[in-house]
C-alpha cells in the first residue's frame, strides 16, 4: 500500500466514524476541494471543508465508502470508488466516482471528486439504484 493511499483510508476511517477533526487533520490550511468537479464551485480552506462535511454529515449515515482501484503517482493519488450510505430519510444513497488527491507532505492540500449529481439527486428521493450503478458497485474493494 502507498503512502498517499494510506492517508486515504486514515481519511476514509474518521469519516466513517463521523469525527470531522479526524478528518481536518489529514487536509492543509490551504485545501482547495472540489466535491463535484465542473458542476460545482470548489470548497477553499480547512474552515469551508468543515463546513461542507458537516452538512454532509447531517445526512449521511451508515457510510460504506469503498475504493475499488488507486494509483500513486508523485504527489498525487487517483481512485476509483464509491460512497455509499443511507440518508436520513432511510433512502440509499451509492454513487461511484473518480477522484484525484493532491498531497503537500502527508496533508491533502487539493481533491477533485468526479462524480454524478443527478444520480445522488434521484437516489435521495428514493429512486432504486440503476443496474449500471448495481455493476459498478458489485466489485472487489481495493486492499
Amino acid at each position: 500500500m502507498g503512502r498517499r493511499y494510506a492517508i486515504l483510508r486514515q481519511v476514509i476511517q474518521a469519516w466513517q466514524a463521523k469525527d470531522v477533526d479526524r478528518v481536518l487533520a489529514h487536509m492543509h490550511d490551504d485545501i482547495v476541494w472540489h466535491y463535484a468537479a465542473a458542476a460545482q464551485p470548489p470548497v477553499r480552506g480547512k474552515v469551508a471543508a468543515r463546513k461542507l462535511l458537516e452538512r454532509f454529515q447531517a445526512d449521511m449515515h451508515g457510510i460504506e465508502w469503498r475504493i475499488f482501484a488507486h494509483s500513486e503517482s508523485g504527489d498525487r493519488l487517483f481512485i476509483e470508488g464509491v460512497d455509499d450510505y443511507r440518508t436520513t430519510d432511510g433512502h440509499r444513497v451509492a454513487a461511484p466516482y473518480a477522484g484525484v488527491l493532491e498531497f503537500d507532505d502527508d496533508l491533502i492540500i487539493g481533491w477533485r471528486d468526479y462524480v454524478d449529481l443527478g444520480v445522488i439527486a434521484e437516489q435521495k428521493t428514493g429512486a432504486p439504484l440503476s443496474a449500471q450503478v448495481e455493476t459498478l458497485l458489485d466489485r472487489a474493494v481495493a486492499p
